[in-house]
C-alpha cells in the first residue's frame, strides 16, 4: 500500500502495509478513550455483555436510547404489532422443557411456567437487610434522548410533514417534577421520564424509585441515591425486590445496546451480584415471576434419547426483543413454507445474477451474500422480476439509486404501499444491507410480506452489525433454512483487493499504481486532524478531480481529539466557515440527520426559521427538524463514524485512525470503513501495529440471540410428516 499524501508524487520509500490488521468499533460501539458507543448515541453503553464477560461493570458509561422506529414507522407498523400481541396472548402452553433441570435453572423455569399459567411464584426473599442511613442522592446526568423525527418523502422538494408526538399533560409533568425533586434528581429529567414511563410515571417512581433506571443515562448508583432520598427508612437496601427487578430490566437494556436480544441466566446473575444484590438467583427468579423479563429454555447440543437428559441453558430477555424474535422466526418460516408458485425464469437467468434469479424463481425465502460489486445481482433480479410482470421492490438501509429505504417502506412514505390487510402490495421484496436489520425492524418488515410472496435478504456478512438488538442476517444464514447464494463477483481494483483481504483477517500490501490506496502516517491526533483537512480540501480534489463534498471522512468515534466533533469543526472552518447561527449550523453545512438509533441520513443545511432547521436530503427531499430536536438529531457530516457510513459509498474516503482508538479496532470496523471508498482511499494512520493486529485477531463481538434456534425448530417442524 503506497504511503504519503494523495497526489503528492514525492520521492522516497513508501512503507508497505503487510501482515494482518484492523480498526474497530464493536457492534454496539467502541469503549476506549476518544471513541463513543454508537454512531447515533451520545453516551457509551454500560452493558451486561452476555458473551464478553464485562457484564454489569460500573466502569462502562451511560446507556444509549433504544428507539427502534421513528414515530411515523410505529404508526405504519400498528397491524404487525397487533399480530405479535395476539400471538403472545394466544400462547397457552408454557415454555417447552425438553430436559430435566435442577437447581437454579429448575427454579427459574418454574417461575416462567407460573407466570404463563397465571400464578405468582411464592416469595423467595429473606428478610431484607437493615436500611442504611439516607445519603444525598447523586444527581442523574440528564441524557439527550433522541426523539423520532419526520421521515423525508421521496419526492424532490416535498416538505416532510410534522409528526404528532404524545404530549404529556401539564399535571403529569408537574407530578413527575415533584417526585424528582423530592428524590434529589434534576427536574429537567421530567420529559425523558414521561417518555420512558408514560402518564403515570410519578406514581411508578413513588412506588419504586428504581424505575428511574428506565430513563436513558441514569445509572444504578444514581437510582440508589434517588431511592434513599425518596423513601428514607423504607429503602431496604441492595436486596430490595423492587431494586432487583429494575436492575434486571436495566441490565437487559444495556445488553440490547450491545446487540444481545437475551442473556444467559448465569451472566445476568453475575451482573446482579456486582451491583450488590445478595441472592442474584432468587432475585432473577422473582423478576421473571413479576414479569420484568421473560425466560426461555434452549436445548444445547444434538437431541438425545428419551431416557437421557437434554442439556439446556436458560436465557432471559426483555419482552419487546423476545416477542419480535419469535415473530420474525414465524414470519420467515411462513414465507419459506407458504410459497407454492415456483416459476420458470430460465430465459432471464443469464449473465449477472443468473444463479440468484433461478433461486428466487423457485423459493419464497433466499439469502444472498457478497461485497459491494455483488449488489448488481439483486438489481438484476429486480429487473427480471419486473420483466415477468411481478410487483417487485428493492429496499436498502441508506438512500440509494433505484431503491427505497427500509424505514421509508415501513412508514409508507416510499414503496408500493399496503393492501387492505395491511401487507405490502408486492410479489417480491429484495432487501439490501440485510446485516443492518435489527430484530424489531426485521419482524415488522417480514410480517408485512404477504403469503406466497418472495423475500430475498442480501448483504455483506463482514460489515458492522445492526445498531439495534439482534444479528438477523447472520442468524438466518446460520439456521440454513433456505437457499443461500454466495456471489462470485469480486470487488474490483486495489481497494477491492485490500478489503477482501481484511474480510479474511489479512491486511495485505496491495499494488496501487494510480494511488487508489494511500497511507498517511501521523504521530499524534493534532497531526491527524491537520492532514485530514489537507487531504479533503486539497490533495484528493487536486489528484483525482473529486470535489471536497464527495470525500467522506470516517473515524472510530465522536469524542477525542480526532473524533467526529474535532474533525468536523476543523473541516467546517476550512470548507464552510460561519458563525453557526442556526444552533451551530450554517447554510451549506454537510450534516447527518439521525431521526432514530441506527439511521443516519446525509443532508445539507438549507435554512432555519420558527419551524426548525431545514435540510436538503437525498434526491432533494426536504426535511424540517424541529428546533428542540436539532441538538440530538443533527450532526455535522464531513466526518462520520463507520456505523453512520454503513450502507453508503463515496468516490473517496479518508479513514482516520488516531492513536487513542487502538483498543477500539476490530476487523468488521476496518472492513466497513475501508469499503466505503469507490475510487480512492486514504488512511491517516496513527495506530502503528494495532491495525494489522486487530484485523487478524479481533473479530466482531458475538451477540446472544435466539433467532437461529427458533427458525431451525420451525423449519424442522414443518418438514415432519403429519
Amino acid at each position: 500500500m503506497p504511503s504519503g499524501e494523495a497526489g503528492s508524487g514525492g520521492p522516497g520509500a513508501e512503507p508497505p502495509v503487510s501482515g494482518r490488521g484492523g480498526v474497530g468499533e464493536s457492534p454496539a460501539g467502541p469503549t476506549t478513550t476518544g471513541t463513543e458507543a454508537d454512531a447515533d448515541a451520545e453516551s457509551e453503553a454500560e452493558a451486561a455483555d452476555g458473551a464478553g464477560g464485562d457484564a454489569g461493570t460500573e466502569a462502562a458509561a451511560e446507556a444509549k436510547p433504544q428507539l427502534s422506529e421513528a414515530a411515523a414507522e410505529l404508526a405504519a407498523q400498528k397491524i404487525e404489532r397487533e399480530r405479535i400481541a395476539r400471538r403472545k396472548a394466544e400462547r397457552e402452553a408454557p415454555v417447552e422443557a425438553g430436559a430435566k433441570l435442577s437447581g437454579t435453572a429448575a427454579d427459574l423455569l418454574a417461575a416462567v411456567r407460573a407466570v404463563e399459567s397465571g400464578a405468582k411464584p411464592p416469595a423467595v426473599f429473606d428478610a431484607p437487610p437493615a436500611p442504611r442511613r439516607p445519603e444525598p442522592a447523586p444527581a442523574p446526568t440528564p441524557a439527550r434522548t433522541p426523539t423520532p423525527a419526520p421521515t423525508p418523502a421521496p419526492a424532490p422538494q416535498a416538505m416532510a410533514p410534522a409528526q404528532s408526538h404524545p404530549t404529556p399533560s401539564p399535571d403529569a409533568v408537574q407530578a413527575i417534577r415533584t417526585v424528582l425533586a423530592r428524590g434529589g434528581a434534576p427536574e429537567t429529567l421530567a420529559p425523558q421520564t414521561f417518555a420512558a414511563l408514560g402518564e403515570d410515571a410519578a406514581a411508578q417512581l413513588a412506588e419504586s424509585p428504581w424505575r428511574l433506571l428506565a430513563v436513558a443515562g441514569v445509572r444504578p448508583t444514581q437510582a440508589d441515591g434517588f431511592a434513599r432520598a425518596l423513601l428514607g427508612a423504607e429503602a431496604t437496601g441492595p436486596g430490595d425486590e423492587r431494586r432487583a427487578a429494575a436492575l434486571v430490566g436495566w441490565l437487559l437494556a444495556q445488553a440490547a445496546a450491545k446487540g444481545h436480544t437475551v442473556l444467559e441466566a448465569p451472566t445476568l446473575e453475575s451482573a446482579l451480584a456486582q451491583y450488590g444484590v445478595p441472592d442474584p438467583a432468587e432475585a432473577l427468579e422473582a423478576a421473571v415471576g413479576e414479569g420484568a423479563a421473560l425466560a426461555f429454555e434452549e436445548p444445547v447440543g444434538p437431541p438425545v434419547g428419551e431416557d437421557e437428559e437434554q442439556p439446556a441453558r436458560i436465557l432471559v430477555g426483555l419482552e419487546g426483543s423476545a416477542m419480535a424474535e419469535e415473530s420474525l422466526a414465524e414470519g420467515l418460516a411462513r414465507l419459506a413454507n407458504t410459497f407454492t408458485d415456483p416459476a420458470d425464469w430460465d430465459k432471464a437467468a443469464t449473465g449477472t445474477g443468473a444463479e440468484l434469479i433461478r433461486a428466487a424463481a423457485g423459493h419464497g425465502l433466499v439469502t444472498h451474500t457478497g461485497g459491494e460489486a455483488a449488489r448488481a445481482e439483486p438489481r438484476a433480479l429486480l429487473a427480471a422480476a419486473r420483466e415477468f410482470g411481478l410487483r417487485a421492490c428493492l429496499a436498502a438501509h441508506a438512500p440509494a439509486e433505484g431503491s427505497v429505504t427500509v424505514a421509508g417502506l415501513l412508514a409508507g412514505a416510499e414503496g408500493p404501499g399496503r393492501d387492505a390487510d395491511g401487507q405490502f402490495a408486492l410479489d417480491l421484496l429484495i432487501v439490501l444491507d440485510a446485516p443492518q436489520l435489527d430484530v424489531e425492524t426485521a419482524a415488522a418488515l417480514v410480517e408485512s410480506v404477504p403469503d406466497g410472496a418472495r423475500l430475498v435478504l442480501s448483504g455483506d456478512p463482514a460489515v458492522l452489525g445492526s445498531a439495534g438488538a439482534g444479528r438477523v442476517f447472520a442468524d438466518v444464514l446460520a439456521a440454513r433454512a433456505c437457499p443461500q447464494l454466495v456471489s462470485r463477483i469480486p470487488d474490483p481494483g486495489p481497494i477491492g483487493e485490500l478489503v477482501s483481504g481484511v474480510g479474511v483477517g489479512e491486511l495485505n500490501q496491495v499494488d496501487a499504481p494510480g494511488k487508489e490506496v494511500v497511507i498517511v502516517p501521523v504521530r499524534d491526533a493534532g497531526e491527524a486532524v491537520h492532514r485530514t483537512v489537507q487531504l479533503v480540501a486539497e490533495s484528493v480534489p487536486r489528484a483525482f478531480g473529486i470535489p471536497a463534498d464527495a470525500v467522506q471522512v470516517i473515524t472510530p468515534g465522536h469524542g477525542g481529539p480526532a473524533g467526529t466533533r474535532a474533525l468536523n469543526a476543523a473541516l467546517k472552518e476550512r470548507l464552510n466557515p460561519g458563525p453557526g447561527r442556526f444552533g451551530g449550523f450554517d447554510p451549506g453545512d454537510r450534516v447527518v440527520h439521525v431521526p432514530s438509533a441506527g439511521r443516519a441520513l446525509p443532508a445539507r443545511v438549507v435554512s432555519a426559521d420558527a419551524q426548525g432547521l431545514h435540510l436538503a436530503g437525498a434526491a432533494g427531499a426536504r426535511i424540517v427538524v424541529p428546533k428542540e430536536r436539532v441538538e440530538s438529531q443533527v450532526r455535522h457530516g464531513w466526518a462520520v463514524t463507520a456505523h453512520q457510513a454503513v450502507g453508503s459509498r463515496w468516490p473517496a474516503a479518508v479513514v482516520v485512525l488516531p492513536g487513542d482508538a487502538a483498543q477500539a479496532l476490530s476487523r468488521d470496523w476496518v472492513y466497513t470503513a475501508f469499503s466505503r471508498a469507490e475510487r480512492h482511499l486514504s488512511v491517516v494512520h496513527g495506530v502503528d501495529q494495532a491495525l494489522p493486529r486487530a484485523v487478524a485477531e479481533v473479530p466482531a463481538k458475538p451477540r446472544t440471540t435466539r433467532l437461529a434456534g427458533l427458525l431451525q425448530a420451525l423449519v424442522a417442524s414443518a418438514a415432519e410428516p403429519r
